[in-house]
C-alpha cells in the first residue's frame, strides 16, 4: 500500500454532454473534486485546458491520449501531459479492427507500450493501459488478452467494473497485478434489469460492485488515484455528486 493519501479524480468524459466546459468543470468542483482525468477534446489545446483546470481549482493527474499517439508520437502525448500537468498518459482503448487475435499480437501491443514508456519516463511520465472488456475475454488458447499485453512489467488503469462485465471477479486480478496497478477506474453497474437508459451503469456506491472492500484491496494493490467515471449519466452533478461522497467514506476506511 502506498503511504500517500488516495487522491479522488474524475474522468471528464462522463461530462461531455454538458456543452460548455465552464460548466463542467464548475459541478466538478463544486462537488469537491481536486482533480481530473482529461481526454480527447481536452487536448486539443492543453495549454488553455489547463488554465481553465487552474481557474477552478483543479488539476489533471491523468490524460487518456490514443494507443496510437502515444506509440507512434510520443513526444504529442508528452506535450499533452505537460502542458496540461498530468504524470500519467493513459492509452485507453484499441478498436475492434485493432484486435490481435491471438496472445502474440496482444504482446506485441503491450511491447509498443513498453517502447512508449521508455521514450517518456525521463521526462516524467508514466505510460498506463486502460481496459474494458475484451481484454478478458479469453483468446482460442484460453489465455486473456490483459495478460500478454502487460506482460511483466506493464502498468495498468484498472477499470473494475467493465472487467466485471466481461465476467471476471475483479479480486483476483487486483492481486495479480499488485504494486502495477496505479490508477483505479471507479465506476459501478446496476443492478440487472435497472437503469437501461444509462447503459446499465450506476453511481459509484449504488450499483452492484463492493467498492469498500475492492478500494481496500486496490490500495493493498499500490493504486494511489482514483477516478470517478460513469459512461452515460443521465444527470452527470447527480453522478459526480454522489460518487464523490461514496468515494470519501470508502478513503476514510481504507485511506
Amino acid at each position: 500500500m502506498t503511504d500517500e493519501p488516495a487522491k479522488l479524480s474524475i474522468q471528464l468524459y462522463s461530462a461531455r454532454h454538458i456543452a460548455s466546459p465552464e460548466a463542467q468543470l464548475e459541478i466538478v468542483a463544486r462537488c469537491g473534486y481536486a482533480h481530473v482525468e482529461t481526454f480527447g477534446p481536452w487536448h486539443d489545446d492543453p495549454e488553455a485546458s489547463a488554465r481553465l483546470l487552474a481557474a477552478h481549482g483543479l488539476s489533471a493527474l491523468s490524460a487518456h491520449i490514443p494507443f496510437e499517439i502515444i506509440t507512434q508520437t510520443p513526444e504529442r502525448a508528452a506535450a499533452i501531459c505537460k502542458a496540461l500537468g498530468a504524470r500519467y498518459a493513459v492509452a485507453p482503448y484499441l478498436d475492434g479492427a485493432a484486435h490481435p487475435k491471438d496472445a502474440a499480437g496482444w504482446r506485441r501491443i503491450g511491447e509498443a507500450l513498453a517502447r512508449a514508456a521508455e521514450t517518456l519516463a525521463p521526462q516524467g511520465l508514466t505510460v498506463v493501459w486502460h481496459n474494458h472488456g475484451f481484454e478478458f475475454r479469453p483468446l482460442p488458447d484460453g489465455s486473456e488478452p490483459i495478460v500478454a499485453l502487460l506482460g511483466e512489467a506493464g502498468l495498468w488503469e484498472a477499470d473494475l467494473a467493465w472487467a466485471a462485465r466481461a465476467g471476471a471477479d475483479p479480486a483476483p486480478w487486483l492481486e495479480r497485478y499488485r504494486g502495477r496497478i496505479p490508477l483505479i477506474h471507479v465506476k459501478d453497474i446496476a443492478p440487472k434489469g435497472e437503469n437501461q437508459d444509462e447503459g446499465g451503469w450506476a453511481d459509484v456506491g449504488a450499483g452492484v460492485l463492493p467498492w469498500a472492500e475492492l478500494w481496500r484491496q486496490a490500495r493493498a494493490a499500490g493504486a494511489g488515484v482514483f477516478v470517478a467515471e460513469h459512461d452515460e449519466p443521465a444527470d452527470f452533478e447527480r453522478f459526480a455528486r454522489v460518487s464523490a461522497q461514496a468515494m470519501r467514506g470508502f478513503a476514510k476506511g481504507a485511506p
